[in-house]
């Protein structure tokens, strides 16, 4: 195997989820040639979440993979790690919990609901957030720790709440 694509492949081993931007970050390499070198790996898994492009190794299956995609998130991660401390929250006690702005937090729970991570239940008109798999989610956070440019968009985007946010 060509050494370029092992590169390829060992990052994506070591960070199951990478986004392509990132991707090439982290190896130094141009978009073309790693464009190049995923086409020809055939035990990668490429999966676009969110608008971005995620690279998996085997054995993830469609819900993880998803999943691993979301929680490269710092805010969505943040709120995952709420509801796994507290089992259920209601949305106002998440977004006061994590100093965002309900706006940000309906943003991100948009995603984390569409993959399959959380759900909202409706209870007489209330709101209130679980997970749906727990053991599985709390598995994957493990995996998908978020990169310093995912962490420095996620925190612009706080400050910006924060800054629009009615006094």
């Amino acid at each position: 195997m060509n050494e370029t694509r092992r590169r390829i492949r060992d990052q994506i081993e070591r960070d199951p989820g990478v986004h392509f931007r990132e991707l090439t970050r982290a190896l130094d390499l141009g978009t073309g040639q790693v464009q190049y070198h995923l086409r020809r790996l055939d035990d990668v898994v490429g999966e676009s979440v969110g608008g971005r492009k995620h690279y998996y190794p085997p054995g993830y299956d469609p819900w993880e993979r998803r999943a691993l995609a979301r929680l490269r998130r710092e805010t969505a991660r943040d709120v995952v790690v709420t509801l796994l401390e507290r089992e259920t929250a209601r949305p106002a006690a998440v977004a006061d919990r994590l100093g965002i702005a309900r706006s940000t937090l309906e943003h991100h729970l948009d995603g984390l609901v569409e993959c399959g991570v959380v759900e909202k239940r409706r209870d007489a008109g209330r709101v209130t957030l679980a997970l749906r798999r727990p053991e599985e989610t709390a598995r994957l956070l493990r995996a998908a720790e978020p990169t310093l440019p995912e962490r420095l968009t996620d925190r612009f985007e706080r400050l910006v709440d924060g800054l629009l946010e009615d006094p």
